[in-house]
């Protein structure tokens, strides 16, 4: 009798295939199957030999060919199409198997799929990938959430199939129900965030500076040497080195248009819901918004003309300034989205372990960088402050920051020159620092229109002035 797999891949474009190659490289036998059934047998006539691989052309020969309690990862388009497989899943599963999203589903998508297959006496396991097409072959970071029980029958495969940082895989166990999708989710909005900052920075550099694509992949390729090295950083050197058949750089000829699979905005939705403030991550998410409206823009530049800016040379101090303000913009993104996650913890019971999470995203996934090595010391056993901007190392590093950082977006305010993710971080950073800030007034407009009450700093209690009325203040009753 034919030895069974470890482990299934349903679903075989270029992610799905390249988890499958990853598992059977690490010695795991992998059922696969592909709707269309020419993409099974392109895998195993171009990978075949890469391990020991049990294809199949229908999903019930999938199903049988993998050992039980069977885990099954399904790589398709989030949304209806993982109903779909599931629906066609179940009736050739046993009690006890278990279903794998590995794609970008919504955790609430993934919480209802939970429930529903724990009724029907089905384990379902949400679990975040990271790394793209190449993490994906040669080791991602992986978050999977779901009952304790399903992951420890898949620990021994996905965390030997996972990047591996100083010994220690990109793979922990998350929590229960959709928590595994809801930290990838944030975990992509901590990289729209990131990506924004330094298109900005590039921004700045081309448009105030005139400095040419290698001039400033130079720039990017010194900064990847020390506190900003990260795998963002390395790869916008090389973007912005390349050139292209005509001998020109190759960013100089991409459409300035940016797309998107709905990750950023949904962690903006949900942060909205949990009462975050997630600026930095919020206004990356509108930059490609309007970066989508190109025709618009276009025609605004037109009717809304505007002085060209006069290139000047940079001096070492002004390249310095923008590393020293895209340095303390990243730290704010990120500590935002730590916030997000801790938030989201407690309302969700999910039981979140921060400085886990730092750790598996040091290696694999796209926002992999040198400072998580800092949020997870900052986060281990259980401590951290309640905002990582009050930790020793980041409080440091924005205090030195600041003077550059506010030269930075005073330049580029001056120059016409948009840097929404660099000003709104520096908004955060200026609001978090204020005991008191302005909402008195909001509040006592609140009171005026809507009688919605405020506080008062001298005595206990909720107040309400009858504006419209004597104008007398009375105590409510809450």
């Amino acid at each position: 009798m034919a030895e069974l797999a470890d482990i299934g891949v349903l679903g075989l474009a270029v992610m799905g295939a390249n988890l499958a190659r990853n598992a059977a490289r690490k010695g795991f036998g992998v059922a696969v199957f592909n709707r269309h059934g020419a993409r099974t047998d392109e895998l195993i006539s171009q990978y075949g030999s890469e391990g020991r691989f049990h294809p199949a052309k229908e999903i019930a020969d999938f199903v049988a060919a993998i050992a039980r309690p069977r885990p099954i990862i399904i790589m398709v388009k989030a949304g209806k199409p993982v109903d779909e497989v599931i629906e066609e899943l179940i009736p050739h599963l046993d009690e006890g198997d278990i279903i794998i999203d590995g794609g970008n589903s919504l955790f609430t998508d993934t919480n209802r799929r939970f429930h529903y297959l724990t009724e029907k006496k089905l384990r379902f396991i949400g679990m975040g990938v990271s790394g793209g097409e190449e993490g994906a072959l040669e080791g991602p970071s992986m978050m999977p959430g779901g009952t304790l029980e399903a992951y420890s029958r898949i620990e021994p495969i996905v965390t030997k199939m996972a990047a591996q940082v100083d010994g220690e895989p990109c793979c922990t166990y998350i929590g229960t129900e959709g928590s595994g999708h809801f930290v990838k989710m944030v975990h992509n909005g901590i990289e729209y965030a990131d990506m924004q900052l330094i298109t900005e920075a590039y921004d700045l550099f081309k448009t105030v500076y005139g400095l040419d694509a290698k001039t400033i992949s130079d720039i990017f390729a010194e900064w990847n040497k020390g506190e900003l090295n990260s795998y963002l950083i390395e790869i916008t050197a090389a973007v912005l080195a390349k050139v292209d058949s005509t001998g020109k750089p190759l960013v100089d000829s991409i459409v300035d248009e940016a797309e998107q699979k709905g990750t950023g905005r949904w962690t903006a939705q949900s942060a909205l819901d949990l009462g975050i403030p997630l600026t930095s991550i919020t206004e990356a998410v509108f930059a490609r918004a309007l970066s989508a409206r190109r025709a618009g823009r276009a025609e605004a530049e037109k009717l809304l003309p505007h002085a060209p800016v006069a290139a000047r040379k940079p001096s070492p101090a002004d390249i310095e300034a923008i590393r020293q303000a895209l340095f303390a913009s990243k730290i704010i993104a990120y500590a935002q989205g730590f916030e997000q996650l801790s938030v989201a913890s407690a309302q969700f019971g999910w039981k979140l372990k921060l400085d886990e999470l730092a750790t598996i995203w040091r290696g694999g996934c796209i926002i992999r960088a040198r400072f998580l090595n800092r949020i997870r010391e900052a986060y281990k056993a259980g401590g951290g402050a309640s905002n990582l901007v009050l930790e020793d190392y980041f409080r440091d590093a924005v205090l030195k920051a600041e003077p550059a950082w506010r030269e930075v977006v005073g330049l580029a305010v001056a120059s016409g020159i948009p840097v929404p993710a660099f000003s709104s971080s520096l908004a955060y950073y200026d609001g978090l620092r204020r005991a008191r800030g302005p909402a008195n007034l909001l509040q006592g407009l609140r009171d005026y229109f809507g009688a919605h009450t405020y506080a008062r700093l001298d005595k206990p209690g909720k107040f309400h002035t009858r504006w419209a009325q004597d104008g007398e203040e009375v105590q409510v009753s809450s």
